[in-house]
């Protein structure tokens, strides 16, 4: 049977059974006694009918499934620009199909389907302000596309509210708005590395914001001719007028004041070797703490004496106008370990870490002034009058070893660490070490080369302090011994 033969048995197959319905509804209308008249009539209302129950019927079916999803109370998560967005949701696969999200590709978001039922929008926001996403499906064949509209809003980036000017001393060449350093000491006679150090320090978005010139300050500097290391951070307060030179006289005096008591030192040395190696002996545990209450204690006190007698040089200022915070240290290793003092007073945070031990050792504590969210300045009077001074604000230890020696000020240590109970906590310093190594991967920001030797972490450093915190925009400074 070739191809015409067979349509023509398809044909005359489907004619036979059109006449036979035709038959068996002219006995139905027979049987029913419906005049010859009235049959169009009747046949045409019979059908009408039946396709106003059908059409309703189907409408119901959609209307019923609609309802179902709109009692999902599927609804889509506001976002923010620049931060990962994803979303996820389900809808009844067996009554519904081809699902679509549109008012998405101008968003530079995606819309997949991961496995029948189950969908996913997900990307990285590239514009902000209000939308409305258009969710449509077909449910029961026939019936137009179910169409749902959900509102989402896109936060702008909290980054781009942020001006980024030149200060005023920065532009007349007073102080820089940033600024780095890198200390490369050379290996010992034997070819051992020796420690360097790295520091940087940046105005914050909210001094940028402002024009206003970073008050923060370090001064770093090892001694070849002792083999003393010597770290000092301040952070002037923001509401001073002069602070941020009050930061700079208080880094520089005491840098300057180490440095010369150090050199040629060889009886604080020999004093440090000996108490070593009776630590139970208090004379000897006595002598080396002269020696740092000189070093130490009087060095911070010049600083102290150094910003008083510039405010009273300076015509219309005020001590107050200096206000600054001050951590310093100063470090040597000998043949059993390191000997390690320091000054604090403020805020901020000064700490030994060795990832090798798990030893964490803050030298000294931040503390606060009179009313919650004040400090201690290095320019208040009753600091240095206080009987107690020494116990407070100075500290000496000997370690065998240690990884990294940090010095912060508190733009630093707020983001990072939160509360000063968290200052204490080692896991908490292993996950800042963490973040200072391996840097912001979502904010674009690499970590920082320690490896010995590596000047070019002045500039990592640098770069890595400009991570994003929510609200915390203050001048940050780190300084690492490493």
């Amino acid at each position: 049977m070739n191809r015409h033969q067979r349509f023509l048995t398809r044909h005359n197959g489907a004619t036979a059974r059109l006449n036979e319905a035709a038959r068996s509804l002219e006995r139905l209308i027979s049987r029913l006694g419906i005049p010859a008249s009235q049959k169009e009539q009747f046949m045409s209302w019979a059908l009408e009918s039946l396709w106003n129950n059908f059409t309703e019927q189907r409408m119901n079916q959609r209307i019923i499934i609609e309802n179902e999803i709109r009692n999902l109370g599927l609804r889509f998560p506001n976002g923010t620009v620049r931060k990962t967005y994803f979303a996820e949701f389900s809808l009844p696969a067996e009554k519904i199909s081809d699902v679509r999200l549109e008012g998405i590709s101008e968003l530079g978001l995606e819309f997949k389907e991961t496995e029948p039922g189950k969908y996913t929008l997900s990307g990285v926001p590239a514009i902000h302000g209000d939308f409305n996403l258009t969710l449509s499906f077909n449910t029961v064949e026939g019936e137009p596309r179910s169409v749902f509209s959900f509102p989402v809003a896109f936060n702008p980036d909290p980054r781009s509210i942020w001006k980024d000017m030149r200060s005023e001393l920065n532009r007349k060449g007073i102080k820089p708005d940033w600024t780095t350093e890198y200390v490369k000491v050379p290996a010992d006679e034997n070819g051992n590395p020796r420690k360097d150090i790295v520091a940087a320090s940046i105005q914050g978005r909210s001094h940028a914001h402002e024009a206003r010139g970073r008050d923060d300050h370090f001064a770093v500097e090892y001694c070849p001719d002792s083999e003393w290391y010597i770290l000092a951070v301040a952070d002037g307060a923001g509401s001073a007028s002069r602070s941020w030179r009050g930061s700079e006289i208080a880094c520089n005096t005491v840098v300057e004041h180490c440095r010369e008591l150090l050199s040629g030192n060889e009886d604080f040395n020999k004093a440090i070797a000996a108490y070593h190696a009776d630590k139970e002996n208090i004379p000897l545990r006595n002598e080396v703490v002269r020696y740092v209450y000189d070093i130490v204690l009087k060095g911070a006190h010049k600083a102290h004496k150094a910003i008083i007698q510039e405010a009273a040089d300076t015509p219309d200022a005020k001590p107050r106008d200096y206000a600054t915070t001050l951590m310093f240290v100063i470090c040597r290793r000998f043949s059993f370990g390191w000997f390690i003092a320091s000054f604090w007073v403020g805020d901020g945070a000064m700490a030994v870490y060795d990832e090798n031990s798990g030893d964490i050792k803050l030298l000294g504590k931040p503390d606060e002034g009179e009313f919650s969210g004040q400090t201690r300045f290095l320019t208040m009077p009753e600091i240095f009058s206080d009987k107690d001074i020494v116990s407070k604000r100075m500290r000496m230890t000997i370690m065998p070893e240690f990884t990294s020696l940090f010095l912060m000020s508190d733009g630093v240590s707020d983001p990072m660490f939160e509360t000063d109970r968290n200052l204490n906590d080692f896991t908490k310093w292993e996950e800042f070490n963490s973040l200072l190594k391996n840097g912001f991967p979502e904010d674009e920001i690499p970590g920082v080369d320690l490896s010995d030797d590596n000047e070019e972490a002045q500039d990592q450093l640098l770069n890595w302090l400009k991570f994003w915190s929510p609200g915390n925009h203050d001048d940050r400074t780190l300084v690492v011994l490493h």
